[in-house]
């Protein structure tokens, strides 16, 4: 491997993107690798474990939030990949999470994690559910909601609501349908929300690419699994 030509392995990435039928530039190694990176943070790996698989050395804004050890970094990135090539579930919605405080009740526990990018995230599941799941202050445990779940409000008005879980963030894209309307919130690099809601709402008739928007969702929609 340390006689390999770069230049001989770079016009075999040219070669396959031709046959392809793609461009030149756009086959290249860069823009693979580009091009995974995107798809990576899309899928909501945090940003410091798709910088690490990278090889890059800055940590970036985002890390500065939440600190992580080199074995934390390397648990996500391997369940992350994991969840990736063999992920059986219908949930739009996945967080990475770290416990950060369980409130246990007489019949429910309340679960407070945060975000990879300092995002926090509550739910509320039960007694049972805490134990056989293991939780315990600093797991990780990964967050899912249905898109369903996710409702949404204009971001330039003060938050009116009970729901426990509020992201800020951008419209990016937005697909009206018949009977309901999809819209994709990016909230940062690492995090985008999708919501499903109906379209016969007024106020979303009038939401377009590039709106300020909250996306709203009440603590028991949140499911806690480990994979």
């Amino acid at each position: 491997m340390a006689d390999l030509d770069p230049g001989f392995v770079r016009r075999k990435f040219y070669e396959r993107a031709a046959a392809c039928g793609f461009a030149k530039e756009l086959g290249g190694p860069e823009a693979i690798r580009r091009a995974r990176a995107i798809e990576l943070m899309q899928g909501n790996l945090p940003l410091p474990v798709v910088q690490k698989i990278l090889g890059q050395t800055s940590p970036g804004l985002t890390s500065s939030y939440v600190t992580f050890s080199e074995s934390e970094i390397q648990d996500i990135a391997r369940r992350f990949m994991e969840k990736e090539s063999g992920r059986k579930t219908s949930a739009r919605n996945a967080f990475f999470c770290k416990v950060t405080d369980i409130v246990t009740g007489d019949i429910q526990t309340r679960v407070d994690m945060i975000t990879m990018d300092g995002h926090p995230v509550v739910t509320v599941i039960t007694n049972d559910s805490v134990h056989r799941l293991g939780l315990v202050p600093r797991k990780w445990i990964i967050a899912e909601v249905k898109a369903p779940m996710v409702m949404l409000q204009d971001g330039a008005d003060a938050f009116s609501g009970s729901a426990e879980n509020r992201f800020k963030g951008t419209v990016t894209r937005i697909t009206r349908g018949k009977i309901n309307t999809e819209c994709i919130v990016r909230v940062s690099d690492t995090t985008h929300i999708c919501a499903v809601m109906s379209s016969a709402g007024t106020w979303l008739s009038g939401v377009n690419p590039g709106d300020v928007v909250r996306a709203v969702f009440s603590c028991f929609s949140v499911v806690l699994h480990i994979d």
